[in-house]
């Protein structure tokens, strides 16, 4: 896993080395055991490709990079895995490629002589990938099929500039860190921005499945190479339950097997639910040593804490089991995340997640986890409200609509009434506004928290619903539990989960990889029936199904718990001072965005108990942290990441 990024100009300018370095020392957490730029000038274009290494597969520095063919006519510059590297180096060989490395970059260079751009269709990987073609004078960008590895980009009439993170792009003097009013209120309703946009003008994400190639004219074009299919066929024919299991089974299975390869030690993150249980229990009948496994709790609240039941399946398949602790005063940590994510975000589990990266990095380098088996097989109770609310009547939906929903937000996030509220609240809205009520962070009350004649905002911003208008009408077709799901993979999934785990554990250069983010695995559970994936209330039942006789029964039976943090204590108890003082000052600098006295409310509220507002105080917060952020450090001036200890105990 690595780092990448590079700059390309159509001016007739150079591309200097000493900006190539300076927007790679930015990148050198994600990969700490090698550097390399090189910058190549061909009138009138002029480019320039770097790389911070982290080594995974050929240890060698043979295999370093940006990588070049034998004539240094094509340079590559990668980051991610790629798991097929091995079947596609026996096919070059057998075409008359010759290989100088082990390494799974070069496969990927050799991919490229072969069969041009098309090459990233035969990829079957993680991966963001960049190409610089000293013939053909272009500048080849791609992003994997689900968008587990990071690219953002800047295009101008000038240049096009790209990185992994964004803080490496805006060590170009050329690139101001300016907000971007309009994607505001897409912020605070998600809690995240949907991809293609940033909470950052001009600076775009490659969406996922894409290609994108510039020329020397500076003229790109942006390339679909991968989806699911249109309409959402089920399979040829409709398998058997007996069918189905068994090939879940067997795709689970290859795609852990799959992940096992690395030339540097392994494990795995352990959180004691369905979907990291079943890779463990792969993984320990698929290797001659022990697993390695890690997990984390919490200190003053058992209730978001899993590491009992994460025990229960270490003594299971014998593992070499470690875990952790965490202190109230680790939402210290929020300056430091910020800084990682480049931006403000809604989802505190990234403390959890980034500590628990820190502490596995000691151990391993390569660690897999659960990620996207909610997601693939239908493991959030929300699916089942929004279908359940299909069914029934219009006006008995909006009759319950005020009953729950008018009243304080009491108990915590995971209490019924809460969870009633949202469901009565959501029942009678359209199908999109009621995936996003049930996801949202800001709602109801989003014209409070930005009103329309405020100075931050423009006015012009297009609704925040608009980004899922593509995703619906492509699914339209679909079952609603399909649309849902859909929806879910291109939006939570992509722009909070992927982006959660690759800042978290690349923070500590400590690679994650994702089995059940498998697109062969995706495009077939796709294609099933949705009983199969959610039936009578129960979710994820082809893959309990699947696994029945390798997870204990406890984690069988077991409902989702989530990887949450306890925020409504720590806000009134340990953090009640540090969350007061940031957003409450005159100096606060969201008061320019934002209606202070509706984030007052929201304060005061929370803090005497009488609701629950941790996951609006966090938002807040860390759009806080962003914003004092951009205002210490101009345009070409890096931030360095704020040295903050958390309270740990193991």
């Amino acid at each position: 896993m690595c780092g990448i990024f590079g700059v390309i100009r159509f001016d007739g300018q150079t591309v200097e080395g000493k900006l190539l370095t300076q927007m790679g020392e930015t990148l050198r957490h994600r990969g700490p055991e090698g550097f390399g730029v090189r910058a190549f000038a061909s009138a009138p274009v002029h480019a320039g490709l770097g790389h911070t290494r982290l080594r995974i597969i050929d240890l060698s520095e043979a295999a370093s990079q940006p990588m070049a063919n034998d004539d240094g006519t094509v340079w590559v510059t990668f980051n991610g895995e790629i798991y097929n590297y091995q079947a596609l180096r026996a096919e070059l060989e057998t075409r008359g490629a010759r290989f100088r490395t082990r390494s799974d970059t070069e496969v990927v260079l050799r991919s490229y002589e072969a069969w041009g751009q098309a090459c990233v269709r035969r990829l079957d990987g993680m991966f963001a990938v960049a190409v610089w073609d000293g013939r053909a004078r272009r500048l080849v960008l791609a992003r994997d099929r689900v968008g587990k590895k990071p690219l953002f980009y800047h295009l101008s009439p000038r240049r096009l500039a790209f990185a992994s993170e964004i803080k490496a792009l805006l060590r170009h003097p050329g690139i101001p860190a300016e907000v971007d009013e309009d994607v505001l209120p897409s912020f605070f309703l998600f809690g995240y921005v949907p991809t293609p946009a940033t909470l950052y003008r001009g600076i775009r994400k490659l969406p996922p499945g894409h290609l994108l190639e510039v020329d020397a004219g500076g003229q790109a074009r942006l390339e679909a190479y991968w989806d699911l299919r249109q309409p959402f066929e089920r399979l040829g024919r409709v398998p058997s339950w007996a069918e189905a299991r068994s090939t879940v089974r067997a795709l689970v299975t290859e795609a852990v097997h799959k992940r096992l390869i690395a030339d540097v030690p392994l494990g795995a993150f352990l959180s004691g639910g369905i979907d990291s249980s079943i890779v463990v229990g792969i993984m320990s009948r698929l290797m001659r040593e022990p697993v390695r496994t890690f997990s984390i709790g919490f200190a003053k609240d058992p209730q978001f804490d899993e590491t009992a039941y994460a025990r229960l399946v270490a003594r299971r398949f014998k593992t070499r089991h470690t875990e952790f602790v965490v202190e109230p005063s680790s939402v210290a940590l929020v300056e430091e995340l910020v800084w990682h994510h480049d931006g403000p975000f809604s989802d505190s589990s990234a403390i959890p997640t980034y500590l628990l990266s820190k502490l596995t990095r000691q151990h391993v380098t390569v660690a897999l986890n659960g990620d996207g088996g909610d997601e693939l097989f239908a493991g959030y109770l929300r699916f089942y409200a929004a279908i359940l609310s299909e069914r029934i009547p219009l006006r008995f939906r909006r009759a319950a609509a005020g009953l729950p929903s008018g009243l304080p937000a009491w108990g915590n996030h995971r209490g019924l009434f809460r969870r009633l509220q949202k469901f009565t609240a959501s029942a009678s809205l359209p199908f999109a506004e009621r995936f996003s009520r049930w996801i949202a962070v800001f709602y109801d009350d989003l014209d409070r928290l930005l009103p329309s004649d405020g100075d931050g905002l423009s006015g012009s911003a297009p609704p925040p619903l608009a980004a899922l208008e593509p995703y619906l009408a492509r699914a339209q077709r679909a079952s609603p539990l399909t649309q849902l799901l859909y929806l879910n993979l291109k939006t939570y999934l992509l722009d909070d989960l992927l982006v959660k785990m690759d800042r978290c554990s690349m923070a500590h250069a400590l690679e994650a990889r994702s089995p059940f983010l498998d697109h062969h695995l995706i495009e077939y559970v796709f294609g099933l029936p949705d009983q199969m994936k959610l039936r009578w209330g129960r979710t994820k039942v082809v893959l309990r199904q699947a696994f029945a006789d390798l997870v204990p029964p406890q984690i069988l039976r077991r409902g989702k718990m989530g990887f949450g943090v306890p925020l409504r204590l720590w806000f009134r108890e340990d953090l009640r001072e540090y969350l007061h003082d940031a957003l409450l000052a005159p100096s606060a600098r969201l008061r320019r965005y934002v209606d202070q006295a509706y984030v007052r409310e929201l304060v005061q509220h929370h803090l005497s108990g009488r609701a629950d507002y941790s996951d609006r105080l966090w938002t807040l917060l860390t759009f806080e942290m962003w914003l004092r952020n951009l205002a210490l450090h101009p345009p070409g001036q890096a931030a360095p990441p704020p040295a903050v200890e958390a309270a740990l105990r193991s």
